[in-house]
């Protein structure tokens, strides 16, 4: 069973990259070696940065996986969400999405949540703060990720491990942006890297 879970995942990754030669995306940097952490998706300012994240992970041996309304995963579309990486989450339950993320890195051994902290393709001036309170309730990192559309490069981390001190834990993950610096789709749409909490 070990030895063709390997199979599949080795299929994926070369498919992954495969498809990204072909489009002219690589991945750059180090590969992270956390097998639980919120990775930070963005910018996200177009319908292309979802496909071209799972592709990008997928290629470099990682099976992230991002938050769907659990409607989308009933019926004959569920093998093929997720098969693309999709986990359910219940918005009609009494327990929050962040209760139902922290109880999912509990129960799992792995697992890679990639979150578009900016939570629209628009213009955002705050971060949704989800993707820190389920990395604190989690106890578990976060790896800044980006899409450079100038270059066709993207990368994972390295691993923030945060404070609970909101903003200085936001400084580090500002800076890491500010050095990279990644383009987005629509740079008009890629507001500032800060969230509400910060005060």
């Amino acid at each position: 069973m070990q030895r063709q879970l390997g199979t599949v995942g080795a299929v994926k990754r070369q498919l992954a990259t495969r498809s990204l030669r072909l489009i002219g995306w690589e991945y750059e940097g180090e590969i992270p070696r956390e097998k639980k952490a919120v990775a930070l998706a963005l910018p996200h300012t177009s319908n292309w940065d979802a496909p071209l994240l799972v592709l990008l992970t997928r290629s470099i041996g990682i099976d992230m996986e991002w938050m769907l309304k659990d409607d989308w995963m009933r019926g004959p579309l569920r093998p093929l969400m997720r098969s693309v990486g999709a986990v359910g989450i219940d918005r009609s339950h009494a327990r929050n999405v962040v209760d139902q993320m922290v109880e999912r890195f509990r129960t799992r051994d792995a697992f890679v949540l990639g979150i578009p902290p900016e939570g629209t393709r628009s213009r955002a001036e705050y971060w949704k703060s989800g993707f820190y309170h389920i990395a604190v309730g989690a106890k578990v990192p976060v790896l800044p990720g980006y899409l450079d559309y100038s270059r066709k490069r993207a990368s994972l981390g390295p691993a923030i491990h945060l404070t609970g001190d909101v903003r200085a834990d936001m400084d580090v993950i500002r800076a890491f942006y500010a050095k990279q610096n990644p383009v987005a789709y629509d740079p008009s749409r890629f507001g500032p890297i800060r969230l509400r909490e910060e005060g």
